[in-house]
């Protein structure tokens, strides 16, 4: 589990393809503290497991369904990737339950500063749209963000400084890919109604056909 709270930067140093999947070789410091061989590290917000460790970087793999899943695709070398090591059970909870599962993608289609914030504008499909709520929680590219405002088409986060410096924020332009995990607890709480209901249908259903004779 991790919490979006980007610890450092590191910078993609090659990318080995072998078909749509992919090993990515990550240069970074921070990070490689107390890791060890099998550790999972969130890469833009995806979780990756540590397969090889170097004094100054680490590789990881990259599966297909994530290549398809997520901006991973579209990375190249010197690219910059935001990075967080898993929540240690002792550690602090800075951000929000984040899974390292992305949901999907979204495009950034607007960019407009406001004194000492910047206002960035994420369009989204309507099937991530649904779980994005005003004033919840959102991951984007792994960062903890709270969500300002929310349409039919997009949503809103308002950037402090901090935040766009720690973070590769400060790079992203317009039409620029991003990845998003929604709030986990809003799915979750979904499934669970979903589940509920289709039950209450089903028994409603099964005392019908058997007051009628149908069963």
């Amino acid at each position: 589990m991790f919490t979006g709270i980007v610890e450092e930067t590191g910078i993609i140093e090659s990318i080995r393809k072998q078909g749509v999947s992919a090993m990515i070789q990550i240069g970074c410091n921070k990070v490689l503290e107390g890791t060890k061989l099998g550790d999972s590290i969130a890469v833009n917000g995806v979780c990756l497991t540590v397969v090889k460790l170097e004094k100054d970087g680490f590789w990881a793999d990259v599966m297909t369904e994530t290549m398809h899943r997520s901006s991973l695709s579209q990375i190249k070398a010197k690219d910059h990737v935001n990075l967080e090591r898993a929540m240690a059970a002792d550690g602090r909870f800075g951000g929000h339950i984040v899974s390292g599962h992305i949901d999907g993608t979204g495009s950034v289609v607007q960019i407009r500063p406001e004194e000492n914030a910047v206002w960035y504008t994420i369009e989204a499909a309507p099937e991530l749209l649904r779980y994005i709520v005003e004033k919840g929680s959102i991951a984007i590219d792994g960062i903890s963000l709270t969500v300002a405002k929310v349409s039919e088409k997009n949503f809103q986060v308002s950037i402090i400084p901090h935040t766009r410096q720690e973070t590769t924020l400060s790079e992203k332009q317009i039409g620029n890919i991003v990845n998003l995990e929604c709030d986990i607890i809003g799915k979750y709480v979904e499934r669970f109604v979903g589940g509920a209901k289709k039950q209450q249908e089903s028994k409603v259903t099964e005392e019908f056909l058997q007051k009628y004779g149908f069963c």
